[in-house]
């Protein structure tokens, strides 16, 4: 039996129409919610979809709200999806107030809000760094003061680095609480700064149990790598999952998702190990960002959005993943704000390299330069898959060695 399920937003980021694709291909009919006007549709979605409903603003509750109703009094609506960090909350409240199954506020909440997160975690016996929320100044100083330095300070709903900051000493402290407006009424998430390697683990669960799993990993770590222009940060999805030192990492992963009351979902975690041992950071209940779900589908064969699909539409795995790949993106920072002006490397790179490239990104000469914190996507990228993890992240080395972007 065909099933009713509204997407919010399939139009915007690029990949969000797969989302939309493979609903359909999974035999739902799909319900298109979003701000662009109907005839903005790609051919693709207007096949795909059974209906879009246009409103102003994805995020306003009462306009997805109303678009929700009207649909209910047309058909049965089985689900409700949202799949970009800044809309899950939007639509696991208009879930509730129509009846309609997926992620709870509550698990929603829980995700986005970095200190509750992270109290009700280790309340569940997952590790994670010592954190506050507060909106209060001397309480802030009382916890450096107790924890030491250094911090990090961010938003509490901070989706991955976006607006983290970190802090070294008292005056670092005291300039970065003034930054975000506290003491006029904005609160923070304060957290012990964890040394150590940083990566992901991401997974699609189906009733609260996990059923594909990836792992990631980040060279350097993402505060690094989001502050630093001449940097060419990577991370690489390894297909070496079985090894046994992923399985605390799984092991974590699944007990956050059982903590949290996450049931039919993709998540995104992160997570650092050091000299404190394994260290939960935060999650997304949500696909990961930075288009990560392309390398896992690369590198395990499979169509990852029809699994996606396949778990909200059937509540049930399709396909095998085969971990023949590791899979990774390097980007590329032009060498200065401005227009980008041309590329350097780049036929030794091919040359080199060239039977292991998926995929690349190279904006034109002329191109406006993005800045470095706006992430690894926004200017120049490059994305390559080996059956050898090493291998791989040695080809992503040498091309950040060897490429250059130049800008004027």
């Amino acid at each position: 039996m065909s099933i009713d399920v509204a997407l919010l937003e399939p139009c915007f980021p690029a990949n969000q129409r797969e989302f939309a694709r493979a609903l359909h291909e999974a035999g739902a009919r799909v319900i298109g919610i979003g701000e662009r006007p109907k005839e903005a549709l790609d051919d693709g979605l207007r096949h795909w979809l059974t209906h879009y409903e246009q409103i102003g603003n994805v995020t306003d509750e009462a306009q997805v709200e109303r678009a929700v109703r009207w649909i209910q009094g047309r058909v049965r609506l089985d689900r409700l999806e949202a799949t970009i960090e800044s809309h899950v909350m939007c639509a696991a409240r208009v879930r509730e107030r129509c009846g309609i199954p997926g992620t709870s506020v509550k698990t929603t909440y829980l995700c986005r809000d970095k200190p509750s997160m992270k109290e009700t975690l280790r309340a569940a016996g997952v590790p994670c760094a010592q954190s506050i929320g507060s909106d209060d100044a001397a309480e802030i100083r009382d916890f450096a003061a107790r924890v030491g330095f250094p911090l990090v300070v961010k938003p509490r709903d901070a989706a991955g680095a976006s607006g983290t900051v970190r802090v070294d000493d008292e005056r670092g402290l005291a300039e970065a609480l003034a930054s975000f407006g506290v003491g006029s009424g904005r609160s923070v998430a304060v957290e012990e700064f964890i040394e150590g390697h940083e990566g992901f683990y991401d997974t699609i669960s189906i009733g609260g149990r996990v059923v594909h799993d990836f792992v990631t990993h980040y060279y350097p770590n993402v505060l690094e790598a989001m502050r630093t222009r001449w940097i060419s940060p990577q991370f690489i999805a390894t297909n070496r999952t079985d090894a046994p030192g992923y399985d605390e990492v799984k092991a974590m992963g699944q007990k956050v998702i059982t903590a949290l009351g996450i049931e039919t979902s993709a998540t995104h975690m992160e997570w650092f190990f050091g000299p404190k041992g394994l260290k939960f950071s935060e999650i997304g209940c949500r696909p990961p960002g930075v288009r990560a779900w392309d390398l896992y589908a690369a590198g395990n064969d499979i169509d990852i959005y029809r699994e996606w699909a396949m778990a909200v539409v059937h509540g049930r795995p399709s396909q095998r993943l085969s971990r023949r790949y590791s899979a990774g993106i390097i980007a590329l920072r032009p060498d200065r704000d401005g227009r980008i002006a041309g590329y350097q490397g780049l036929d030794e790179v091919q040359h080199r390299f060239g039977a292991h490239l998926m995929d690349q990104h190279l904006p034109p000469p002329g191109t406006p330069t993005q800045p470095v914190e706006a992430g690894y996507m926004a200017n120049a990228w490059m994305r390559f898959k080996h059956t050898d993890y090493d291998t791989l992240r040695g080809i992503l080395d040498a091309v950040g060695r060897t490429v250059r972007v130049r800008a004027t």
